[in-house]
């Protein structure tokens, strides 16, 4: 049987997807497994460009918790499967 090629769109969609739903799962289930629920944060502070008409802000925070880590793996292993 021949391998298909992989989209890596459709990795990165699935990331985006298992990552959230692990984030909804953490914290739907915090008072009952409050483990899931501790985190940490990633990232940049924002930084800003005034042009004088126009004001541009960029800056990226990815909150982390134990139930993100486990939907990404998820997400990952949904992907390798197909």
């Amino acid at each position: 049987m021949a391998k298909v090629p992989r989209n890596t769109w459709i990795l990165i969609l699935l990331l985006v997807v298992g990552s959230m739903f692990g984030t909804l799962l953490g914290n739907l289930l915090k008072d009952i497994f409050p483990f899931l629920y501790y985190s940490q944060t990633i990232g940049l502070n924002p930084a800003t460009i005034d042009l004088g008409a126009l004001t541009v802000t960029l800056g990226l925070n990815l909150k982390v918790n134990i139930a993100t880590i486990i939907g990404f793996f998820i997400a990952l292993f949904i992907y390798i499967r197909l």
